[in-house]
């Protein structure tokens, strides 16, 4: 390491650092009878933004453009108190998610992307790495984001979020023996019910979840929409099923990064990730220590839905809720 290279956050916190890796981009967003609108996006990108609306120090892991849209990228993580780890503007140019959002605000995407990882330092300093989504299936950034998983993992936790994008993953035989390698490599697993049914057509989540849950990962999240959500846990043979918070829906982008930076900053307070021992708690733990977690995960999703964009609630926010329900709380 030479003088000039930084640590990937500027400083260490209580769980060591923490790495997203994945796509930051620019959402062209194209709404029946409105204007179309850009915006900062990207799933690592906001559950960085998440975490770090809720108190904790992400670096962002990316790949893209020395250009106008790179730009508003930088400067968004940049207000956002998002650290970029260095040469991540390394891309020929700025990808592109074109998001068609129907009546309800439920948004499908087409893309015009580039994808591969800037050099990665002091990845010892990482307590937590967190990747998902088109980063983790598309080369050659793919591979790089499972050697970077291979490696925080000998001394840190690894989430993983698959979060199918059909446009670009093709078929899932195309991408499920990279997903289930993952999926085999993280501690903390988070999809959708959609991802799921995509993935896996003819059988149902909850025995898609058990499935899961005996590849590796010690706690396993499917978000089902106005179900809630599913939970498995590796030490506890019973599913739990958390309601969702009752919200006025505004669209869904963002709904499913803005559950995982909740679940995973609940997480991180509980002391359940952030290192190999804090993992072996996880995995013995009772619903009794997730619980709160996977609630700062419905709220904060609840509370990203309800405004138009991604938008990352903060600790504050949270709080406001819980103050009007208590039952949130444990």
């Amino acid at each position: 390491m030479t003088n000039n290279d930084v640590s990937l956050t500027g400083q260490a916190t209580d769980h060591g650092e923490v790495l997203c890796l994945g796509e930051a981009l620019i959402d062209v967003v194209a709404r029946e009878g409105q204007e179309t609108a850009e915006h900062v996006g990207g799933s690592p990108l906001n559950v960085a933004c998440v975490l770090s609306a809720m108190g904790h120090a992400p670096t962002i892991g990316a790949w893209w453009g020395d250009d106008d849209r790179g730009h508003r990228i930088a400067q968004y993580a940049a207000d956002h108190g998002v650290k970029v780890v260095p040469g991540s503007d390394g891309a020929e140019r700025t990808t592109v998610a074109y998001a068609q959002l129907d009546r309800e605000g439920r948004a499908t995407y087409t893309f015009d992307l580039l994808w591969e990882l800037p050099e990665l330092t002091e990845l010892d300093r990482v307590g937590h790495l967190h990747t998902g989504s088109i980063a983790a299936t598309l080369e050659p950034g793919g591979t790089q984001v499972v050697n970077a998983v291979k490696a925080v993992r000998e001394h840190g936790t690894v989430s993983y979020d698959p979060n199918v994008r059909p446009a670009i993953m093709e078929s899932p035989e195309a991408v499920r023996g990279r997903v289930e390698e993952l999926i085999g490599l993280c501690d903390v697993l988070k999809a959708s019910d959609e991802d799921v049914s995509w993935l896996y057509p003819d059988t149902p989540v909850e025995d898609v979840m058990r499935e899961w849950i005996t590849m590796g990962p010690a706690l396993v999240v499917v978000t089902r929409g106005p179900w809630g959500a599913y939970a498995r846990l590796a030490g506890n043979r019973d599913m739990l099923v958390v309601d969702q918070l009752t919200v006025k829906l505004a669209d869904t982008v963002g709904a499913g990064d803005s559950f995982m930076g909740g679940l995973l900053s609940g997480l991180l307070d509980a002391g359940l990730i952030g290192s190999r021992e804090a993992v072996e708690i996880l995995r013995a733990a009772d619903w009794d220590a997730v619980q709160p977690a996977l609630h700062r995960a419905v709220t904060t999703s609840g509370l990203t839905v309800s405004h138009h964009g991604a938008h990352a609630p903060t600790r504050e926010d949270v709080q406001g809720v819980l103050d009007e329900d208590s039952s949130l709380a444990r």
